[in-house]
């Protein structure tokens, strides 16, 4: 067989559906509840071997603002160095990501890159590692990166590394609006954290949703989408809050507001937030409604793309 020399892989954004998140956990993650679906935009990795040992260059094409990352917080730096380490891998690489999923936006997209990374070397490799062994190092690298092994739609809990798969939507389109700020996920952590501890102290605030039991959940991913109960625990937790950063959570808080109920306005069957932000989302049935509302809001983001649910997870192809 000829040695596998290049490759190319898609890697797609997600989002969450759902998303419920529990108490903070000794190991200072938070156990998790949620449904995440993989999006057809996709960041696109090419993998070229230099024939240089241990070599690893990575540049990046940003198609959407961004900046380059030092490559000891580059995710796709850690997932060579990882797979390297567990297979003795030393095939000198070239990678070239080009970039299509902004950072910050709940969207997914370093955690999806770490995971194709994986995917890639693995194929270059000649399927040095299992699925299970590849898992374990995609735990290390992120609670969203074992979700892209799989890709297509799960039910997600755990901190994020137990994935059961399940069927995907039906036929639908995707809006997404990324508003002009991002959001870190170690913050917004810390402020769902605070808002719920400023709630058990005594104030009338609302933040905890009634939770949903995972079968309700996947029975409700086949019904009608206008008819989803699914929450995300993160947006109520960006208001009504007291401390020193409330002028900017209830600044935001409003931003996102506005945006939902203007996705839904234009006809969205349902609208969230992903992950922990900052990029909201409207599901439509009919896609010339999709069209107008993208075509509508693009003044009112950073970001605003059209796209629809993705059955499966990027795979090499080898060039």
């Amino acid at each position: 067989m000829a040695k596998k020399s290049k490759c190319v892989i898609d890697a797609p954004c997600k989002i969450n559906l759902h998303l419920s998140v529990g108490k903070r956990r000794q190991d200072g993650f938070h156990a998790l509840e949620g449904l995440f679906v993989t999006l057809a935009l996709s960041d696109t990795i090419i993998f070229e071997c230099t024939g240089k040992e241990g070599e690893c260059l990575i540049s990046t094409d940003w198609e959407v603002p961004g900046e380059e990352i030092i490559p000891e917080n580059n995710l796709v730096y850690r997932a060579v160095s990882l797979f390297r380490k567990r297979t003795g891998y030393k095939e000198g690489l070239k990678i070239r990501l080009c970039k299509r999923i902004p950072a910050g936006s709940g969207l997914g997209g370093g955690s999806s890159d770490a995971a194709s990374t994986l995917l890639a070397l693995n194929f270059l490799a000649g399927s040095a590692l299992s699925p299970a062994s590849l898992a374990e190092i995609a735990v290390s690298l992120g609670s969203d990166v074992p979700f892209f092994l799989a890709g297509g739609a799960a039910f997600v809990s755990g901190r994020g590394e137990i994935i059961e798969t399940i069927g995907a939507p039906g036929e639908a389109w995707v809006v997404l609006v990324m508003p002009p700020f991002s959001s870190a996920t170690s913050a917004a952590y810390k402020l769902l954290d605070e808002a719920r501890e400023h709630v058990k102290k005594g104030t009338k605030d609302k933040i905890d949703n009634k939770k949903l039991s995972k079968e309700a959940i996947i029975r409700s991913l086949g019904e009608d989408p206008h008819t989803w109960p699914f929450y995300n625990d993160f947006l109520p937790g960006f208001s009504g809050t007291s401390g020193s950063r409330e002028m900017d959570k209830n600044a935001k808080s409003a931003v996102y507001c506005s945006l939902l109920e203007a996705l839904r306005g234009l006809g969205a069957s349902f609208a969230g937030l992903s992950g922990s932000g900052s990029c909201c989302f409207g599901v439509f049935s009919e896609k010339n409604h999709a069209e107008r509302a993208a075509e509508e809001l693009s003044g009112r983001g950073s970001f605003v793309r059209l796209t629809f649910f993705l059955a499966h997870r990027g795979n090499p192809v080898l060039e």
